[in-house]
């Protein structure tokens, strides 16, 4: 399930400084509301929603119109990632050829909707609505790689290799937990 932030939640020192930083940077530019939500985003991983006001006051915008952009364009998050982003097709080509399905099969064994990260933080469930792989479909991305011709099979397979992945690479790091590589 998403992890969903309040919005009264103060910004991190660390977010407030990004804020901070791209304000300054960017606030002069003609339309800059979308390349300051754009760079929030490269710094941070998402658009934390108490960003929202300070955005807006800076711009001297309502706060209702940078939620409305931040709403309107879907690559814009207001709550951090998971460790991995899949992307799945819905535009008509892949839909004609079996991406409904797959979406039901993909919510079902990952238990999360569109717009969600799993429990666990592994994985963020994202729509698409064209990846340029039309005669390929149905086609979904996982982590910028482009994977056509998509079953709930092979989906399966691609969501059980990237656990193992993920499982040796966190065995590695407990592993070195605490470990002294000065030598």
């Amino acid at each position: 399930m998403a992890v969903p932030i309040a919005l009264d939640q103060p910004l991190t020192p660390k977010q407030r400084a990004a804020v901070d930083d791209v304000l300054v940077r960017l606030r002069e530019l003609p339309g800059a509301l979308l390349p300051i939500l754009h760079a929030l985003q490269d710094a941070l991983g998402f658009v934390p929603p108490s960003a929202v006001p300070v955005i807006a006051h800076s711009l001297n915008i309502s706060r209702a119109d940078v939620h409305g952009v931040i709403s309107f364009y879907h690559d814009f998050r207001t709550s951090p990632a998971g460790r991995h982003t899949l992307r799945l097709c819905r535009a008509e080509a892949c839909q004609a050829v079996g991406a409904r399905a797959l979406e039901r099969h993909v919510c079902e064994r990952l238990q999360v909707n569109q717009h969600e990260t799993t429990d666990d933080g592994a994985i963020t469930l994202q729509p698409v609505y064209c990846l340029g792989n039309c005669a390929g479909g149905p086609s979904l991305m996982l982590d910028g790689k482009l994977h056509g011709r998509m079953t709930p099979q092979r989906l399966d397979r691609l969501l059980d290799d990237l656990a193992s992945v993920d499982g040796k690479a966190e065995a590695v790091a407990g592993a070195n937990a605490g470990a002294d590589f000065s030598r």
